[in-house]
């Protein structure tokens, strides 16, 4: 068997095939993150102006994003509750408004709610974000009758917009390998669910949602597990911009977390993992780049250098 230089194996990294659109590990895409909210934990990412917020989408559509994910609620529990109304009201109009600026962008809904996929299915979605981990348990027969992609995550069964306190995963909460065992068992029964409602595999991403449900003892855990996690056979989603995982783990506010997001990303995508839900968008499209190409899955983008004829 051929071990890469941390002596583990390098993961496979199944595709993900949305609107026609195949991403693999030769071409890894970056979802650009879209939060229509004003409580949002990243101040830069806080776009409630429907003018500023399109303004954004123009530069990551430039920095290279291949999927838009539009939320509109917070996911912690800081923060007013919102109702659903609200929510629809937040992201629809914007939906709308992308889908007329950019008709051949991804489009990825962040919710937990089956009412809010349902008013937002005349803008075709493209997937469905559920970060909850199936909270509500017919989001994903939304996401099968729309035609779109689905996110199976790992909360550890925490319910919606809520922090994790006291969690565990094994016998003692310093001992956190137990993670890992539980995350591959969710996720296993989610994507099986996900296949039965009749989402074909390649059309369902599978996310080991770190920070929720977690410590960052979990999350950093969990991480290096991303090929145990690519290994069940789905395209890898991995969310770590800015996350408080990184933060702890550097002792660093939210605003001086993007080499630690980085660092992580590089992990993510040398181990398995296929998208990459970023706020930095032109950063991470490099990252996952570069990654893919010193894996051996993309070519350099330019080979002159030391080529007979090329001057150099």
């Amino acid at each position: 068997m051929t071990f890469d230089v941390w002596d583990v194996p390098i993961a496979p990294a199944p595709a993900l095939v949305l609107a026609g659109q195949r991403f693999d590990a030769a071409r890894p895409a970056v979802m650009g993150i879209m939060n229509r909210t004003p409580d949002s934990f990243y101040a830069a990412a806080r776009f409630t102006d429907m003018g500023p917020a399109l303004d954004a989408l123009d530069r990551m559509v430039a920095d290279g994003m291949d999927i838009l994910d539009v939320g509109g609620v917070r996911a912690g529990e800081e923060g007013d509750w919102v109702e659903v109304p609200e929510e629809i009201e937040r992201v629809r109009p914007f939906l709308v408004a992308v889908r007329k600026r950019h008709p051949n962008l991804l489009l990825s809904l962040d919710t937990w709610r089956a009412d809010v996929a349902r008013a937002c299915a005349d803008v075709r979605i493209d997937l469905i974000n559920d970060t909850w981990q199936g909270a509500d348990p017919t989001l994903v027969e939304v996401a099968a009758e729309l035609g779109a992609g689905y996110v199976v995550s790992h909360t550890g069964g925490a319910a919606p917009r809520t922090d994790p306190h006291g969690v565990t995963y094994g016998p003692l909460p310093e001992q956190p390998d137990g993670v890992v065992a539980d995350v591959l068992r969710v996720l296993t029964a989610g994507a099986e669910r996900a296949r039965t409602i009749g989402i074909p595999p390649e059309r369902i991403l599978i996310d080991p949602t770190l920070d929720f449900g977690k410590t960052t003892a979990h999350s950093l855990r969990t991480l290096r597990a991303t090929g145990q996690v690519a290994s069940l056979g789905y395209p890898v989603l991995q969310a770590l911009s800015r996350k408080d995982f990184v933060g702890e783990t550097l002792d660093l506010p939210v605003d001086d977390r993007l080499e630690g997001t980085l660092a992580a990303t590089a992990v993510a995508g040398w181990l398995g993992t296929v998208v990459f839900r970023a706020h930095d968008v032109k950063a991470t499209r490099r990252v996952v780049d570069m990654v893919a190409s010193i894996r051996g899955d993309r070519p350099a983008a330019v080979n002159v250098r030391g080529v007979p004829g090329s001057g150099h």
